[in-house]
């Protein structure tokens, strides 16, 4: 009778075994979820910080384009030029 009964009381300790290293070991199903959850909070800073960058870039090209404009206008409009600068303006002839 017991002869009988060996293997599959063999084939369920085994199962056990592997279901208890799926649950509980190294790489488990547990350890997935952690990672899973990391990942996306992860994922989540990324955007965030992505999203301040493109704040930044975008006051950055602000500041260029508006020293550009400020620089230019000053030099038409009040005649100001640079240190070590030749100006030259030239006029249109009168008519």
């Amino acid at each position: 009778m017991l002869k009988d009964k060996w293997i599959p009381i063999l084939l369920l300790v085994l199962l056990g075994l592997l279901q208890h290293r799926l649950w509980f070991g190294k790489n488990s199903m547990v350890d997935y979820n952690e990672l899973k959850h990391e990942v996306h909070r992860q994922s989540l800073q990324n955007a965030n910080l992505a999203q301040r960058n493109a704040l930044l870039e975008a006051d950055i090209d602000d500041l260029k384009i508006g020293l550009e404009a400020i620089e230019e206008r000053a030099r038409n409009e009040l005649g100001l030029i640079k240190k070590d600068e030749t100006f030259y303006r030239i006029l249109p002839a009168d008519q």
